[in-house]
Formats: structure tokens, sequence, C-alpha cells
């Protein structure tokens, strides 16, 4: 029982995960400390999708689901989870690259916009 709440736990901690890599850059807006949290978390995550890697979160996911007497699954996170409701013909290295500039497309305009809106000091 232990195992399989274990694996939901990092289930729903890689669902944060990603949902804080595309979203936290907002969260600059009201903590000048986020960024140092958000952009390595931005660039993890760009490098996973460029690299085709899977995140070692998957793995413990595994791990832990085995471990459970549950099956795990070879794919990563977003290809399990994601894929079949976003992309459902399969991710291809083109979609991952597209989701890796989305990201970053993303953050520079909510990091941009929040640029403008910090009031420069003289």
């Amino acid at each position: 029982m232990f195992f399989r709440f274990a694996a939901d736990g990092t289930l729903l901690f890689h669902l944060a995960f990603i949902l804080f890599v595309v979203c936290g850059g907002a969260l600059a807006a009201l903590w000048r400390w986020a960024p140092l949290v958000h952009l390595p978390a931005v660039a993890w995550a760009v490098f996973v999708e460029l690299t085709g890697r899977i995140c070692p979160l998957t793995y413990l996911e595994n791990h832990l689901r085995i471990r459970a007497g549950q099956s795990g699954y070879a794919q990563g996170f977003v290809e399990h989870y994601l894929v079949a409701v976003i992309y459902p013909s399969g991710l291809t290295r083109d979609i991952q690259f597209i989701i890796a500039v989305g990201v970053v497309v993303i953050n520079l305009t909510i990091y941009g916009w929040i640029a403008l809106r910090w009031p420069t000091r003289h």
C-alpha cells in the first residue's frame, strides 16, 4: 500500500513540476526570488525534451509501482499520461522540440512582461 501511495505522490509531484515549468514564471511577479528556482527547472525540462531523455521522476514512479505489484511503463511521463490526450498519434522528436520551444516562449513572454512591470531604480 505504501509503494502505491508513494508512486501516486510521485505522479502528482511530476505533474506539479510540469505545471511549474510551464507557468511558474508568473510567480516572479509575486516573489523576486522565484526565478532562482524556476529558471533551473525550465532548463532541466528543456534539456530533457531536447535530448529525448526520460525524467528521473518517471523512473522513480515506475520503481514504486513495480514494488507495489503494479506494472510500470516504458515511456516518459508526458508520453504515458498526456500524449494520448494531446497527441493521440504518439510523441515524436519533432513534437518534443515543439514542446521545448513552447516552454521557452511561454516563459520568455512571462518574464518579459514582468521585467516591463518592475520599477527601475534610479
